[in-house]
């Protein structure tokens, strides 16, 4: 059925209906019949490229292109978006409106998009494993696990709102936090040593390069 494929549909503000396209390239050549330009159709599929989208619609199709993550379940997603050139006036506010809903959202050249991929697309992943290492060393060190998960997550949320409201830079945040010879500096050197950065680094590079 084709709606399988394009399983969302809105009718939005300025009677622009809007369609979400959300499954493999392959299929863009099926629904391709029911689409008009009339219809703003908006993709979060993977890797796959406006111009790919738009050679099997009609022709000046309006194609926007979407980086979401999974924390827009709860209403924290961080969605980045670039737009076709066959997009009205008006339309980078209808999708920019329509992703608020869910979190965050900013425009971006379609050239970002897969940098995206591998900072906020796949950067859940990494922070939920962080939640989960810092949990761990919480109970090796006595706490009940529910609590330990409870604090690591509180702990990267409460950190994450800093950065966003104080607009200070994340190293000199860090090093508020450190006091001479304390405990966090040798926490600190410890993850230095394992090479937290660069392998944060390494992961992105890898995403987008796979």
């Amino acid at each position: 059925m084709l709606t399988k494929y394009v399983p969302f549909t809105w009718r939005i503000t300025y009677e622009t209906e809007l369609r979400l396209y959300t499954q493999k390239f392959q299929v863009t050549s099926e629904i391709a019949p029911i689409l008009s330009r009339e219809q703003l159709v908006v993709s979060i599929a993977l890797g796959i490229t406006i111009r790919n989208i738009e050679s099997l619609l009609p022709a000046k199709s309006r194609v926007v292109r979407v980086m979401p993550n999974t924390p827009a379940v709860v209403r924290a997603g961080a969605s980045a978006f670039a737009m076709g050139s066959a997009c009205r006036d008006g339309d980078s506010d209808i999708v920019r409106d329509l992703l608020s809903t869910v979190g965050f959202a900013v425009e971006v050249p379609e050239a970002h998009i897969d940098p995206v991929t591998g900072l906020s697309g796949s950067g859940p992943s990494y922070m939920f494993a962080v939640i989960e290492g810092l949990a761990d060393g919480g109970v090796k060190v006595g706490l009940p696990r529910d609590l330990a998960i409870q604090l690591a997550a509180h702990t990267l949320l409460g950190a994450a709102k800093m950065v966003l409201e104080t607009g200070t830079h994340p190293a000199q945040l860090k090093d508020d936090v450190q006091s001479p010879g304390g405990s966090s500096v040798y926490g600190m050197h410890k993850l230095e040593t394992g090479g937290l950065k660069v392998r944060l680094v390494g992961c992105m590079f890898r995403n987008i390069n796979f």
